[in-house]
């Protein structure tokens, strides 16, 4: 039997804040924006600040209105992934298999280290007390056979929780938990379980399988299975880099096709940037959208070979682009690249003085730490605001 462990720190961005500055100890600190940010979003806010309603995902100015008395940080991402950086070496202090699943948490497999310990217990206080040695914060850690019981594990005794949940207790702890504890469970999905009177997730052992299947296709045979605490799912180590990509949100929506053209040669050169100096290649292009209403898309294009040159990540997410905009503003712009590769294949059609050119500026805007060097479609038209 796996034993499984789940570490989710508390209130990361906000409890950070508050270690480096005692004076925000036992306050309402809410990280994302100022109090007059029109456009930002809570990152993370202190449980003092959760007592009167705000969350993570919620708009700035609602929050203010929540809690007017709250003191609003925009934050230091800088200062919060050097943290975590440490955090994550404290992790492979207990295991070699680490499943990073954000900034501030992660899945780690303990199967086989239990005999170092006394009780399971033992084992989540260990991690806990390195963490709070390490770092000065506090972790909330649920341990169980497999990663759904040890993530809901983890968020049932917040802040600073231990939550163990051996296999023959399973069953019955989860009975009483409503079904949006289960994952795959949104709000549509229990809409639809609501009218069939499936509340909990022991009202959710009631459907059969079938049902489930046919009511919600495969996500139906997952809902079965995690009812009755069952997951197959491996914690899965850090590998390879899969993915790279650069967004930027705007100060103010954005509907000028020019200006966005713009601001797309920026991102696509980053990501070229990146991609040739990590030495890697990508097949498949994608190109997110957010809309002023915050609707969110993301559009992808996957290419007969790999490329890293600006020009082929530009031009296919231009085209993605043109084919989405339509006349909606734009709150959100960004390109990422994935299905990479250590090497590329060579095309018959590519230009050896293009890849020449791509070299030479690499290496000026690598000597002078920023782009002295750039094509003409990164700068801003007559008349673009």
């Amino acid at each position: 039997m796996a034993t499984i462990m789940h570490v989710d720190m508390d209130s990361f961005f906000a409890a950070v804040e508050q270690r480096d500055n005692p004076e925000l100890r036992g306050k309402p600190v809410i990280v994302g924006g100022t109090r007059d940010s029109k456009r930002g979003v809570v990152s993370t806010c202190s449980y003092e600040a959760r007592k009167y309603g705000v969350h993570s995902a919620m708009p700035i100015a609602q929050a203010v209105k929540l809690c007017p008395h709250g003191i609003f940080i925009p934050g230091n991402h800088k200062k919060y992934a050097a943290v975590s950086k440490q955090i994550r070496a404290v992790f492979y202090e207990f295991s070699p298999a680490v499943e990073i699943v954000s900034i501030d948490e992660a899945f780690l497999d303990m199967t086989g280290c239990e005999h170092l310990y006394e009780t399971l217990e033992d084992l989540g206080r260990a991690v806990k007390e390195r963490i709070r040695e390490t770092v000065s914060l506090t972790a909330s850690v649920g341990i169980g056979p497999n990663k759904f019981i040890a993530k809901l594990a983890s968020d049932h005794r917040k802040p600073d929780g231990l939550v163990v949940i051996p296999p023959e207790e399973v069953w019955d702890w989860l009975a009483p938990f409503p079904v949006k504890k289960v994952w795959g469970i949104g709000q549509k999905t229990a809409e639809v379980l609501a009218s069939w009177q499936i509340h909990t997730i022991a009202d959710l052992r009631r459907c059969s399988q079938e049902s489930l299947i046919r009511q919600f296709g495969k996500q139906g045979l997952t809902l079965y299975q995690l009812a009755r605490g069952i997951d197959h799912r491996a914690v899965e180590p850090e590998s390879e880099t899969k993915s790279l990509g650069r967004e930027t949100t705007f100060a103010e929506d954005i509907a000028a096709i020019s200006k966005l053209r713009q601001v797309l040669a920026d991102l696509a050169a980053e990501v070229g940037y990146r991609l040739r100096q990590h030495e890697l290649w990508a097949r498949t292009i994608t190109l997110k959208l957010r809309y002023d209403d915050f609707t969110t898309i993301t559009r992808s294009t996957s290419l007969p070979e790999p490329v890293n040159n600006d020009d082929d990540i530009f031009n296919t997410a231009h085209r993605l682009l043109v084919d989405n905009i339509g006349r909606r503003p734009v709150r959100l712009l960004g390109v990422y690249v994935s299905q990479l590769t250590p090497f590329g294949q060579a095309s018959l059609f590519s230009d050896p003085r293009r890849e020449k050119l791509t070299r030479v500026m690499d290496e000026l805007n690598t000597r002078h730490g920023r782009p002295v060097l750039y094509k003409g479609r990164r700068l801003p038209l007559d008349g673009d605001k």
